[in-house]
């Protein structure tokens, strides 16, 4: 593979002032999903990114495999959680083929990253075993924070990529809504959906207020219920046949 995505790995070094949301997004939502899925399962996870989910779903029953087309992000994990002993294939998710099947297939913000979602969300439908399950988690355009921004003349495009974005590789966000048609072209059907984290303000002014912990935990809490007004969407999907 040439690495044409290692340009992106500066964003995963934990040394960006976003590193405070992406813990606590994605350290949130791997449990929602071991939650749901128990037992042990054959797992297979798109994306290393911070490495805060693989962590967590490789310390679960079963088997854990991660694709990753960056070998930079790779080397980037392998130097933070050296114990991991998820499974890691360098591939790009267009490339990936196997005749296995998986009972859990995860796409934890991932879907911002790639040319055609439609085509990852239809070429991986292949790889569910029967009655598997398939969780999305994106990013939310219409998060309160960027309500507020809106609201008050200070962010004109809730749909607009910021430099953080850019570093992160994300070409879209997404809306609850945009997130239901995608999925449904791609011929699933919505489960559930819940939020990820309502995220009130914006992250320089939360980390100003040096909130507890609890009052942390207690906005991921509320956002379960309040998918429209919090920094990611989570959906729990199956083929609709």
């Amino acid at each position: 593979m040439n690495g044409r995505l290692d340009v992106h790995v500066a964003a995963y070094e934990g040394k960006n002032i976003y590193d405070f949301d992406n813990e606590i997004a994605l350290t949130w939502y791997p449990k929602r999903i071991a939650g749901v899925v128990k037992g042990p399962r054959a797992v297979l996870d798109l994306g290393l990114g911070h490495g805060f989910a693989t962590e967590i779903f490789s310390g679960g029953p079963g088997r854990h495999v991660v694709l990753e087309g960056s070998p930079a992000v790779i080397e980037n994990f392998k130097l933070r959680f050296p114990d991991n002993k998820s499974e890691l294939v360098e591939t790009y998710f267009e490339e990936f083929d196997t005749d296995e099947r998986f009972d859990l297939i995860v796409m934890g913000f991932i879907l911002e990253h790639v040319d055609d979602p439609l085509l990852i969300l239809n070429r991986f439908r292949t790889f569910l075993a029967p009655a598997g399950k398939l969780f999305v988690a994106v990013p939310n355009a219409e998060v309160m924070n960027r309500r507020l921004g809106n609201l008050a003349g200070m962010l004109p495009d809730m749909q607009a990529l910021s430099e953080n974005d850019l570093l992160l590789g994300h070409k879209r966000y997404f809306t609850v809504a945009s997130l239901t048609k995608l999925v449904s072209d791609a011929g699933y059907k919505i489960e559930r959906m819940e939020g990820i984290y309502l995220k009130p303000f914006a992250t320089s002014q939360i980390l100003s207020l040096n909130l507890d912990t609890k009052i942390i935990q207690a906005l991921c809490e509320m956002g379960v219920d309040y998918p429209e007004l919090s920094c990611g969407l989570l959906a729990q999907l199956t083929p609709d046949e």
